[in-house]
């Protein structure tokens, strides 16, 4: 009996003893899995979490280049519209309010393969000198400042010519959408490159609704009807502002020799400077030189 006894009681203690072990190692594995879980997961989303904010940025990216709804640069509200041409091509272009809406108004046109994005800098100092503008996208064009050309691609998907006077169009539409839509009392047209050149011809067709030009390198870059540039510019009334880089006015210069209406500018600077109205850029060594001229020949039309 004391054998049995001593056996049953040794049997119960290892049951007991394999009891608490089990417990004991049961938890910890519990436990462990879950964990390792965790950590799985949390490398499994972590991928995703460090993709979500690049492609937020895209969609940032679309919109700059799209722009469809109200944004705000530097305290300003820019609002992208859409107008037609006389052919029925839906023009794009940026919309920068000035604080008065009485303000004068300037329409800015892009130089070739570029959009309304060569205006992201330049507007908003505009509008801080007191000018409403537009930016306007016109159907030759490409993209810069990643801002696509929205005019140029639906004149792609429509078949449509894009050459350098088949903007004109554009040109035109943008000045009769701006006249009947905000009535400014003094409105101004601005060029770039081959635009530069347009904006001397509708200054010359246009002269009871433009006040004045400013053209950014502008040259014989095409005939329109058979007329250079320089035979429009014998007809315009307004005052012109006209300036590039110092390496290009010899391909103005001939333009502005016909040009003799009051209070016209023909700039040329002391450094070279930049083609178009990039050159306003802050990135260009001397665009403090060009604002200045910019800005005297804007205060003399007050």
């Amino acid at each position: 009996m004391k054998l049995k006894t001593i056996l049953l009681l040794v049997g119960g203690v290892l049951l007991v003893a394999a009891l608490v072990l089990a417990a004991l190692l049961i938890p910890v594995r519990t436990a462990g899995e879950p964990q390792a879980l965790s950590v799985q997961t949390a490398e499994a989303d972590k991928p995703e979490q460090e993709g979500a904010p690049v492609e937020e940025n895209t969609t940032v990216e679309t919109t700059t280049e799209q722009t469809t709804t109200e944004q705000t640069t530097t305290e300003q509200s820019v609002s992208t519209i859409t107008f037609p041409a006389a052919d029925g091509l839906i023009i794009t272009a940026d919309y920068y309010p000035a604080a008065d809406a009485t303000a004068p108004f300037i329409i800015l046109f892009h130089q070739a393969n570029y959009s309304r994005g060569e205006y992201l800098e330049i507007a908003p100092k505009l509008v801080a000198l007191g000018y409403n503008c537009l930016a306007v996208d016109q159907r030759s064009g490409g993209a810069t400042n990643g801002v696509k050309n929205e005019t140029f691609l639906a004149a792609k998907a429509q078949k449509l010519a894009t050459g350098y006077t088949d903007a004109y169009a554009d040109l035109e539409a943008a000045l009769s959408y701006v006249v009947s839509t905000y009535a400014p009392t003094k409105l101004l047209v601005w060029g770039s490159s081959y635009s530069s050149s347009l904006v001397l011809i509708l200054a010359s067709e246009h002269p009871d609704e433009i006040a004045a030009v400013l053209s950014f390198s502008p040259g014989e870059y095409f005939k329109l009807d058979d007329k250079q540039i320089a035979d429009y510019a014998k007809n315009i009334t307004q005052p012109v502002f006209i300036t590039s880089a110092k390496s290009e006015e010899k391909a103005w210069r001939g333009i502005a020799d016909q040009i003799t209406s009051a209070g016209s500018v023909f700039f040329v600077p002391q450094a070279n400077g930049r083609h178009g109205s990039s050159t306003l850029y802050e990135k260009t060594p001397n665009h403090a030189e060009y604002w200045t001229a910019v800005e005297a020949f804007l205060a003399s039309l007050q």
